[in-house]
C-alpha cells in the first residue's frame, strides 16, 4: 500500500493527489453545511428585520461569497501540488479570469442595488423599476469593458495599444453616432432629473399626450387623439415642456360677452351670478369676476378661478357645468348673449 501511494505521477504522489482532493471535498461539504445550516438560518432572521442592507449582504454573500469560497479552497487544493511552469501559468490565468468576473458581477450588482433603491424611493417606485434596464445596458458596458482592461493588464498583454485603439475608435464612433449619443446622455439627464415620468400628461410645442415609454434614444407619448408621438430624447431636453402632472391647481381663464341694450341692474348682477354658481362647484376657488371691456360687439366680462385639480377630464366637467349653470341663470334672467352683429343703415333718395 505504502508503495503504490509513494508512486510518483507528474512530479507528485499518490499520496499528495489524495490530501489535495481531501483538501478540496473537506472544504467543499463544510462549505455545504455552512450554507444549509448557518446561512439560511441568518436569511431567515435578516427576513424579519426592518432594514434591508442585511438582506443584501446575505444575498451577496450566498451569490458571489459561496462560489469564490469555493475557488479558493480548490486553489488551495491544487497549489498544494507541485506544478509544472506551465500548469501553474494555465492555473494563474483561470483564477485571475474567474475573480474578474465575479469582481465585475459583483460592482454591476451594486451599482443596480444602489440604482434601484434611489428609484424606489420615488413616487411610484415599483412602475419606474423598468427605467433602470437602459441604464444598466450602458453600466454593464462601460464596466465590463474597464474589467476587460485590467484583465489582460494583469495577464501581460501591453493594454496601451489597446486603450489607444479604443480612444481612436471611440472618437470616429462618437462623430459619426453624435444624434445618438446626445440622444443616451439626455436620457440620463431625464432618469436623474425627473422632468417628466411614465404616465405625465406632457406638452411639447404642439404635441400633448401622456407618457408612455422613456427610452435610450426616444419618448413615446400616446397623443389625446389616441396615435403615438415618438420624440428624441434630445428634442425633448431642448424644448419648453409643460407637465400638467405636477399641477396642483389650475388656473382658468375665460371671457363671455352679453348684448349692448342690457339694462345696467343686470349688468350688475352679472359678477355676483357667476361667483355663486363657481362656489357650488366642488373643487373650485372664485379669483374675480369683472365686467372688463367694450367690445365691438358685446359688453365683455373675464371670470377667473381655481381647480384644485390636474386631471383634464375633471377640469372640463366642471367647465360644462359651470357653462350649463350660467346658460340657465342667464335665461331665468332675460340676459342675452352676444354674437357678431352688424347694423346697417340706409339712406332713401328720391
Amino acid at each position: 500500500m505504502k508503495e503504490i501511494l509513494d508512486s510518483v505521477y507528474f512530479g507528485n504522489t499518490i499520496h499528495d493527489y489524495a490530501l489535495a482532493l481531501t483538501i478540496i471535498i473537506t472544504g467543499i461539504v463544510l462549505l455545504r453545511l455552512f450554507r444549509n445550516r448557518l446561512l439560511n438560518r441568518i436569511k431567515a432572521w435578516t427576513g424579519k428585520t426592518e432594514t434591508t442592507i442585511d438582506d443584501y449582504i446575505v444575498s451577496g454573500m450566498e451569490k458571489f461569497g459561496l462560489p469564490i469560497l469555493n475557488l479558493v479552497i480548490i486553489y488551495w487544493g491544487i497549489k498544494y501540488l507541485t506544478l509544472s511552469e506551465k500548469a501553474t501559468n494555465i492555473l494563474n490565468t483561470v483564477i485571475t479570469v474567474v475573480i474578474t468576473y465575479f469582481v465585475i458581477r459583483i460592482i454591476l450588482s451594486v451599482i443596480r442595488k444602489a440604482l434601484e433603491t434611489y428609484v424606489l424611493k420615488q413616487e411610484n417606485g415599483e412602475t419606474k423599476l423598468k427605467q433602470i434596464t437602459g441604464i444598466m445596458v450602458v453600466i454593464n458596458i462601460a464596466v465590463w469593458a474597464v474589467g476587460l482592461v485590467f484583465l489582460f493588464d494583469n495577464l501581460g498583454y501591453n493594454v496601451t495599444a489597446i486603450i489607444t485603439g479604443l480612444g481612436i475608435g471611440g472618437i470616429a464612433i462618437a462623430l459619426a453616432a453624435q444624434n445618438i449619443l446626445g440622444d443616451l446622455f439626455n436620457y440620463f439627464v431625464i432618469f436623474f432629473d425627473r422632468p417628466f415620468e411614465v404616465g405625465d400628461f406632457i406638452v411639447v410645442d404642439d404635441k400633448r399626450g401622456t407618457v408612455e415609454y422613456i427610452g435610450i434614444k426616444t419618448t413615446r407619448i400616446k397623443s389625446i387623439s389616441g396615435e403615438q408621438i415618438v420624440i428624441s430624447n434630445s428634442n425633448l431636453t431642448n424644448a419648453r415642456l409643460h407637465n400638467f402632472r405636477r399641477m396642483e391647481q389650475r388656473r382658468v381663464i375665460f371671457s363671455l360677452g352679453v348684448v349692448y341694450g342690457t339694462p345696467i341692474e343686470k349688468l350688475k348682477e352679472i359678477p355676483t351670478i357667476i361667483t355663486q354658481i363657481i362656489e357650488t362647484e366642488p373643487l373650485t376657488t372664485p379669483d374675480r369676476v369683472h365686467f372688463a371691456a367694450y367690445g365691438e360687439f358685446s359688453l365683455n366680462f373675464e371670470i377667473v378661478f381655481f381647480i384644485e385639480s390636474a386631471d383634464y377630464n375633471q377640469y372640463m366637467d366642471i367647465m360644462q357645468d359651470i357653462n350649463f349653470k350660467i346658460y340657465e341663470a342667464f335665461g331665468q334672467r332675460s340676459i342675452k348673449f352676444a354674437y357678431p352683429t352688424q347694423t346697417l343703415y340706409l339712406n332713401k333718395v328720391n
